[in-house]
């Protein structure tokens, strides 16, 4: 292995970790040999956002575009920059979010990453940093995605949206983080806290989340049904439940937000 691929695992190893200091200074080594390393200027320019030195990243994928002058990358995350300088945020404060390196661990059945739908406006996306805790509030028959302030990020998918609300009706409780913060795609972690009486013995998140779905949404409906303060129509919820579902996402406990 070259001196130079040693180099590019470690800066690769860095930013799997979310390390962006170690990040920065493996992809500056790799850049003090190779100038026009175009892999080597992305990461560092993306590592310089996380660290939000915004002008030091504006600069190297300015670098970047000479290089490729369309490289979709750049540009996304330029728009980004541009976003965040427009909204005269000085830089993005990365200070209040102490990040865990063992936030994202995986645990079957208790843990999902899922790509956030129809999401919000760029001046909010702009500004999600990594490991940053989201809200999921329940609004109709879908679960929002906002900010700890109540800025809207995005939705989770319908099939978990479904799946997570008839959970949440029974006191379940999750937490959800940004995992992923391109401005178009946004990918947030989500993980079970607590689960509810009703549903202790099932799991929150199967392969398949369909699985169940009918006798959770039964056991649902009859603790619902002696609330006479309910309004949830669990009937057609759990009906509805029973599509098959591609894709999971993250979530945190709510109660009925009717906005």
């Amino acid at each position: 292995m070259t001196e130079i691929e040693i180099f590019e695992q470690n800066a690769v190893n860095a930013a799997v970790s979310y390390q962006w200091q170690e990040a920065i200074k493996f992809n500056k080594k790799i850049l003090v040999k190779e100038k026009k390393n175009l892999s080597a200027l992305l990461r560092l320019a993306y590592a310089y956002i996380q660290t939000s030195e915004l002008a030091k990243a504006k600069k190297i994928y300015n670098q970047a575009l000479k290089i490729q002058s369309t490289n979709s990358v750049a540009k996304e995350n330029l728009e980004r920059i541009k976003i965040l300088q427009t909204k005269k945020l000085k830089k993005i404060n990365s200070s209040k979010i102490f990040f865990d390196p063992n936030l994202f661990l995986e645990s079957v059945g208790k843990t999902k990453s899922v790509k956030l739908v129809n999401l919000g406006q760029k001046n909010v996306l702009a500004q999600l940093m990594i490991g940053q805790e989201v809200l999921l509030k329940t609004k109709n028959r879908k679960v929002d995605v906002r900010t700890i302030s109540g800025d809207y990020i995005g939705s989770l998918p319908d099939d978990l949206s479904k799946r997570l609300r008839l959970f949440i009706k029974t006191n379940s409780q999750y937490a959800a983080y940004i995992k992923e913060n391109p401005i178009n795609s946004i990918i947030i972690f989500i993980k079970e806290v607590k689960k509810g009486k009703k549903v202790a013995n099932y799991v929150s998140f199967p392969v398949d989340l369909s699985n169940n779905i009918n006798i959770i949404g039964e056991g649902v409906e009859e603790e619902v049904c002696c609330d006479d303060s309910s309004e949830l129509d669990l009937d057609k919820i759990a009906e509805a439940l029973t599509t098959e579902d591609k894709e999971t996402i993250p979530y945190k406990q709510d109660d009925e937000d009717e906005e």
